[in-house]
């Protein structure tokens, strides 16, 4: 099985508020760069896309190791949460419905193709591969505000 490292990263400007992803992909020597935005949506959102849009480049399944500084992501796996709320039909531990449930559920789906391992990097510090997903993230949202000008 082929290893593939993936940095991923979301931001939004106000929290719901225009918000962007940006992603590496990084495969032997091989390194691609993604991102993209959305006007009115969740920083939780972009973390998702960003991991989403990432994994669903790959064209055939892949040992991946995922670097995100998203809690809300990498806990979700490494705490078993999205298992947990598969098993309570979709409700949090205080039985609320679980907020980006679709995203959650392709999210799944991809990870049941990929072998993928969730590891959380700590953001804005000195992580290169983070802060550049983070500067790809913003200028998304940067290109979003410039298309309503231009």
């Amino acid at each position: 099985m082929e290893e593939i490292t993936i940095y991923t990263d979301g931001a939004c400007s106000g929290n719901p508020g225009p918000g962007g992803w940006g992603a590496i992909l990084m495969y032997k020597d091989n390194i691609k760069e993604i991102s993209g935005g959305k006007k009115d949506t969740t920083n939780n959102v972009m973390e998702l896309t960003a991991v989403i849009e990432a994994l669903k480049l790959l064209k055939f399944p892949c040992k991946v190791n995922l670097y995100s500084d998203s809690a809300y992501v990498v806990n979700a796996f490494l705490q078993n949460w999205v298992i947990n709320w598969q098993k309570n039909n979709w409700k949090t531990s205080d039985k609320k419905d679980v907020k980006n449930k679709e995203l959650w559920k392709e999210l799944i789906e991809l990870c049941n193709i990929h072998n993928v391992k969730f590891i959380k990097v700590k953001g804005h510090a000195d992580n290169t591969y983070n802060n550049r997903c983070d500067e790809l993230a913003r200028n998304a949202i940067s290109n979003l505000e410039l298309s309503d000008i231009l």
